[in-house]
């Protein structure tokens, strides 16, 4: 057996531990060791290739502008760039001359090395193949090399929508006027947390409000009674002319100014000096669903999770599928699918009564 024969099978064995028991690994060198006998292995050269080293993040610019022009919200952007500029720069190489196996290897890294979850590295893989799509389909490049490389397998772990119970938990621990709209906006609408950014007061007509979704498209989502009241509540304490719902602020200027009692700072939306202007950040909102969360003891409380739970309850209502699907502002049902939370008994019970 050949020196990069022996390197390899010993590499191979050193990944293998801590996936296979001790006891096994004798066993699995031995049978790496009759695989590779009709092979010929060499070490490929990993030198960098030396090139002008603005030209990936050229191509990268360009093609962020022409996502840009489909309407991509700005998280999805950054997004976007941060995974394809980290993989180009840790596969060393100009865009041109990428391989399928430097994506592979890539991937691989990330997953053993850096620690992250198969979600996460399959997210990567469709941004990658999504940047190679574009410069195939531009005639930038004549090969796409993720066209040989094929999805992640991942443990698929089910999604748990939040019980009645949790939700009658947070509604109890809400402390102000603001915590109340907030929750309750999204208990109702099913927004994003993007979405409920941006709402804004004027588009508020009765139990309907407008949402400004993926790809600037709109939608009406409603508003039910425990939200319109909520609103109505949390606006008459607002001194502010922000057109915004839900506008950013900047508390800490409530204590510098007026020497209020940090506790007090719960209630900062009162004074208008304390609007920042401009939409609240997705973080805020999240960090404020956490934080009533926590005061009842309701484990993994967040935004996204109140659109779960909302098409969850609504199909068991008897719902069509369709109509939840428009509600949370999906192009495909198979997407509704995915948000569902329904156990083997309501699958069973649902076939007695629909099944003939």
């Amino acid at each position: 057996m050949s020196e990069a024969k022996d390197a390899l099978r010993d590499e191979l064995i050193t990944l293998m531990r801590g996936y296979v028991p001790p006891q096994s690994l004798e066993d699995c060198k031995f049978r790496i060791t009759m695989a590779l006998n009709s092979y010929t292995v060499e070490k490929e050269e990993t030198a960098l290739t030396i090139y002008e080293g603005d030209v990936n993040e050229k191509i990268l610019m360009r093609f962020l502008m022409a996502k840009t022009a489909r309407g991509l919200s700005k998280r999805t952007l950054a997004y976007y760039k941060d995974t394809i500029q980290r993989a180009l720069v840790a596969i060393g190489k100009p865009y041109t001359q990428v391989t399928a196996d430097d994506i592979r290897y890539y991937l691989a890294v990330r997953v053993a090395r850096d620690g992250v979850t198969k979600t996460t590295a399959n997210n990567e893989r469709r941004n990658l193949s999504s940047f190679y799509t574009w410069l195939q389909k531009e005639e930038i490049l004549l090969k796409n090399p993720m066209n040989r490389i094929e999805a992640i397998k991942e443990t698929k772990k089910k999604k748990k929508a939040f019980e009645q119970m949790e939700i009658e938990k947070m509604r109890f621990a809400c402390e102000t006027a603001l915590e109340t709209a907030l929750l309750e906006v999204l208990i109702s609408t099913w927004a994003r947390v993007t979405e409920v950014t941006l709402m804004r007061i004027d588009e508020i007509k009765g139990n309907k409000i407008v949402v400004h979704g993926k790809g600037d498209k709109e939608r009406e989502v409603f508003l039910n009674a425990k939200a319109q009241v909520a609103i109505s509540a949390y606006l008459a304490e607002r001194e502010d002319d922000s057109p915004l719902l839900f506008p950013k602020g900047r508390p800490s200027q409530l204590y510098i100014k007026t020497g209020t009692k940090p506790k007090d700072l719960k209630y900062w939306y009162r004074n208008k000096e304390n609007i920042a202007g401009g939409p609240r950040d997705p973080s805020g909102i999240e960090n404020t669903i956490r934080k009533i969360a926590r005061r009842v003891g309701v484990q993994n409380a967040h935004p996204h999770r109140f659109r779960r739970t909302g098409a969850t309850m609504a199909l068991r209502a008897g719902m069509p599928i369709t109509l939840v699907s428009k509600l949370l502002g999906h192009e495909s049902i198979a997407t509704t699918q995915i948000y569902l939370d329904i156990s083997d008994k309501e699958l069973e019970q649902m076939h007695e009564k629909y099944v003939v």
